[in-house]
């Protein structure tokens, strides 16, 4: 579909993107989280725009769209989109960004340069071992390369430029979306589906060559909170409930070798305690729970309730408090109900000579909460590795074939209607 001697732009815009510094923050009360991801929207709008996509723009929530139009006589073509997340993850700083080629990679450990005790080892990373003489792209060694998700992006705005200046290549509309605050659980919260208008969208924000995902866990976020009894701690004989302690008791009672992110894989779920903030008299615990389906989210709620009280019954004095919010649902139960576009999804990798796997992600992308927006969304790969650490990395040559899957996808969607 893309000839041989295509001069692909991926790498251009991506090694432009990452410079962008658009970590997103799970503090903040305003949307976007930060303001400057929109920083990154209105450079991309105006690259859309010298492309030729008059329409694009950036609304006041920060969403990217644009529209690629259809270049065929057919007129029952599905419009269809692709989406990535502009920003990168809180967890490691994405100010900065020194991007690094590894140009022809010679299959052993990576030292990066700023910093050689980060290393980017072949055992911890095996896909590395079929990257023989490709080009491997990493940050420095001081912050996340932010492949998740500036290699979406690059990816469709590569896939667009192709697009458009061939158009020997048929398709139907194709719209483009761009979103911020992903990385936080919040990328769909303003994203107005009907205004998007297409009736299927892929997410370019998988890590494996020829990964198509569809289906992620079910997740929900939980607090818990534990009131003490505060008093000046000269005076506190059987009178001071430490909450401190209560939130310690009630760790120290999580399953050890289970349901946690390190001892779990595959399809198993994990309840996640990821920041605790409090002082003697409360003291709050933040978790991520995680699974397939609803009913082990519910188990997984039962438990958290069940060791709270057996905490509190501890400290009679205290209590607790345990809220629940919803973040995203498997979106299989969505996707199931529409195979083709899995089935498109896979026929367009056959075609260029790649293995499709098709599976699950642990954890969730846009496309979940889309999907049960009405815009049925699985998730392609975009070529990203080890992401949300400095250790990052992502292959040239995997950017490149993503290109080549968007683009296919488009054509067969024309050539099917």
């Amino acid at each position: 579909m893309i000839p041989t001697d295509y001069n692909y732009t991926c790498l251009e815009r991506f090694l432009r993107y990452v410079k962008y510094d658009t970590q997103s923050d799970e503090n903040s009360d305003t949307f976007p989280s930060s303001e400057k991801q929109k920083v990154l929207g209105a450079d991309l709008v105006k690259e859309l725009k010298d492309l030729g996509l008059s329409d694009a723009i950036m609304d006041e929530y920060g969403y990217v769209m644009a529209t690629i139009p259809a270049n065929t006589d057919k007129k029952d073509v599905p419009v269809i989109g692709f989406i990535a997340h502009m920003d990168t993850s809180p967890d490691v700083s994405g100010a900065n960004v020194n991007a690094v080629l590894h140009e022809n990679y010679d299959g052993k450990d990576i030292a990066l340069p700023a910093d050689d005790s980060i290393v980017i080892s072949v055992e911890d990373n095996p896909l590395l071992k079929n990257k023989v003489g490709e080009t491997i792209i990493t940050a420095d060694g001081t912050t996340l390369l932010g492949a998740d998700n500036k290699a979406g992006l690059a990816e469709i705005m590569d896939a667009a430029h192709f697009l458009l200046t061939h158009p020997e290549v048929k398709h139907g509309t194709i719209r483009i979306g761009f979103t911020p605050d992903e990385e936080i659980g919040q990328g769909t919260k303003y994203f107005d589906v009907p205004k998007f208008g297409a009736k299927y969208a892929y997410t370019v924000d998988g890590e494996q060559l020829g990964t198509i995902e569809n289906e992620t866990f079910c997740a929900d976020s939980l607090t818990v909170e534990f009131e003490g009894v505060s008093i000046h701690p000269g005076f506190a004989k059987d009178k001071l409930v430490n909450s401190v302690k209560m939130a310690a008791r009630f760790i120290e009672k999580l399953p050890k070798d289970t349901l946690s992110p390190e001892t779990t894989e595959k399809k198993e779920g994990y309840v996640h305690p990821h920041g605790i903030t409090g002082g003697i008299e409360t003291t709050t615990i933040k978790f991520l729970l995680r699974a397939f389906t609803t009913e082990e989210l519910r188990e997984q709620e039962a438990l958290i309730r069940r060791l709270a009280d057996e905490t509190v019954a501890e400290f009679p004095k205290g209590s607790v408090d345990i809220t629940v919010e919803e973040s995203y649902r498997n979106m299989r139960y969505v996707l199931d109900d529409h195979p083709q576009v899995l089935e498109i999804a896979k026929e367009a990798m056959e075609s260029i000579g790649l293995t499709p796997e098709i599976g699950s992600i642990r954890g969730g992308t846009d496309g979940a909460r889309l999907s049960y927006m009405g815009l049925p969304c699985p998730n392609i790969f975009a070529g990203e590795h080890s992401f949300h650490s400095k250790r990052e990395w992502a292959s040239l040559e995997d950017m490149q074939k993503a290109v080549q899957t968007i683009v296919t996808i488009a054509s067969l969607y024309e050539q099917k209607a």
